[in-house]
């Protein structure tokens, strides 16, 4: 059986913009084959640049860390519920999933979409995004769903502490600054995004893929 593979990920080049107080991302070009006979460039960025994953570690020092995370958690099929109606700074709740409301539950990995990515790189795009309310936030802890997944690059902006520390805290998985989603045309498929293995630390980049039969 053949499968489509569609790329789900924001692209990694030097200078690209991320929040203010993260690391600048730096690809600088090390060795080339004029040089020494091949090419071999240096990376520098932080751990939560472009799409990537969030460990609990990340806002819990007794959290797990990147590396100890159970890759089914962000491997497998997945559920994508389209929000790309949603207005810049428009709150979502627990009301925007009731549709998929049985479908939501312990195990489950899902994913919106905003379409969002299509505001990348401008600045306003890591402040102007459609948001999760702290009241959603608890509503997909409550359900222990395996991973929350989104085309933005965090889930809010100003109660990212709250936020984050909810979903963590039920070592759901959060996937950030997810790109075309529109294209995959369908509300299930299976999707892929594991991270570098980085021991002992808050998160990791991830090449996030999209696989329809």
């Amino acid at each position: 059986m053949s499968r489509q593979l569609i790329d789900l990920s924001l692209d990694i080049y030097h200078g690209a913009p991320n929040f203010a107080y993260d690391p600048k991302c730096a690809v600088i070009v090390h060795n080339t084959v004029e040089s020494i006979g091949y090419n071999m460039s240096q990376l520098s960025m932080s751990t939560h640049q472009a799409t990537h994953l969030d460990a609990p570690f990340h806002f819990l020092n007794d959290g797990k860390t990147v590396d100890q995370l159970d890759l089914h958690k962000c491997i497998g099929e997945a559920l994508l519920v389209d929000l790309s109606h949603k207005k810049p700074k428009e709150p979502l709740y627990p009301s925007d999933f009731a549709a998929y409301d049985e479908r939501i539950r312990e195990g489950t990995r899902l994913i919106y979409r905003t379409d969002w990515h299509l505001q990348f790189p401008e600045k306003h795009y890591f402040t102007d995004f459609p948001y999760m309310t702290i009241e959603l936030a608890q509503w997909l802890a409550d359900r222990r769903i395996a991973m929350i997944g989104m085309d933005v690059p965090t889930p809010n902006p100003t109660d990212f502490d709250p936020v984050h520390k909810i979903l963590l805290r039920e070592e759901i998985v959060i996937v950030e600054g997810l790109a075309r989603l529109g294209n995959i045309g369908r509300n299930e498929f299976f999707f892929m995004a594991a991270p570098l293995k980085i021991t002992g630390r808050d998160g990791a980049p991830v090449r996030a893929v999209a696989m329809i039969d």
